[in-house]
């Protein structure tokens, strides 16, 4: 109760939406479609993962954590979306506010620590084929992908704590669709100075570092297959982190139109469309990515299918 006393706020209007006359007749199938795909699909990588013994590889075990967390970061959004489309009024409560800009932050940062995570896996794989069974052994792996998850929880913990202490002085309107720190400190009236400063700080670590660790790895990845002869070859080592590199190109893409674009010049639709662009279709993209771009996952959806086929027939 003393942290809603000190904001004078109970909960939160979203305005994302406001511009477009009844949204809620347009665009809840749209976001129900994205949202169903997105589950369906994550959870389609992630089934086919446990389930074929021919998956069991440091790829597909981080990609299977790649699986969770787009379900997650897509279910910490669009059903509170949904929900509003459907009761036609676009709040959200002080806690779970709060609530969503955590588990937000907490997968996305995740993610990004993920990304960078199968980077290097790839790096492994190409550039020291002979070492990478040591490398990247099971206990490596496990102890990586357990990293990310406690860099991404503990990020957001810091930032949801200092959000907490904001005070917003009766100003309850977000020009958002979603809780996120940007927006919240947009209408804060007193302690916006240490949540900037934090931001600050921890942008290099969770944002930036991983991103040029991506790209650094890719560079030496280039070089590796530059000096493969043989053009089978060539294609061959690519093929291995195509998949991994369009994901990266529109995660990190996304992220940097969200988080860097700015903070004044833009209309409120194009707020929205680059937010909905960050955090509701990345999650919807990669398990198509994956598997179109991916042949040993394109095999093996085509042998459940078949299969499925058989029994039905």
């Amino acid at each position: 109760m003393g942290v809603r006393n000190q904001t004078q706020v109970v909960e939160f209007v979203f305005l994302g939406f406001s511009s477009i006359p009844n949204s809620h007749l347009y665009l809840f199938l749209p976001f129900l479609a994205i949202y169903s795909v997105t589950v369906l699909g994550n959870l389609m990588i992630f089934t086919l993962i446990q389930l074929d013994s021919s998956f069991q590889s440091p790829m597909y075990y981080f990609l299977s954590h790649l699986s969770c967390l787009d379900i997650c970061i897509s279910s910490v959004t669009v059903p509170k979306i949904l929900v509003n489309f459907l009761y036609q009024q676009q709040t959200i409560t002080y806690n779970q506010c709060m609530a969503q800009m955590f588990f937000l932050m907490s997968f996305t940062v995740t993610e990004a620590a993920l990304l960078a995570v199968m980077a290097y896996d790839r790096y492994a794989a190409i550039c020291k084929p002979l070492h990478y069974s040591c490398l990247m052994n099971t206990k490596v792996c496990t102890v990586l992908a357990f990293a990310t998850w406690v860099w991404g929880f503990l990020d957001a913990s810091l930032h949801t704590a200092l959000s907490s202490k904001l005070h917003f002085c009766g100003v309850n309107q977000i020009h958002h669709i979603f809780c996120d720190i940007p927006p919240l400190m947009k209408i804060a009236c007193k302690g916006v100075h240490i949540n900037q400063l934090a931001t600050h700080i921890a942008t290099p670590f969770v944002g930036i570092a991983p991103f040029l660790f991506t790209i650094l790895s890719y560079l030496f990845i280039l070089c590796s297959i530059m000096k493969i002869h043989s053009t089978t070859g060539k294609r061959k080592a690519f093929s291995t982190c195509a998949s991994h590199l369009t994901v990266v190109i529109v995660y990190f893409g996304n992220g940097l139109l969200n988080y860097n674009r700015p903070s004044a010049g833009n209309s409120l639709e194009t707020n929205t469309l680059i937010s909905t662009m960050y955090c509701i279709i990345p999650p919807m993209l990669n398990p198509l990515i994956y598997s179109l771009r991916n042949k040993e996952v394109k095999g093996a959806l085509k042998k459940v299918l078949e299969s499925q086929r058989k029994v039905y027939i």
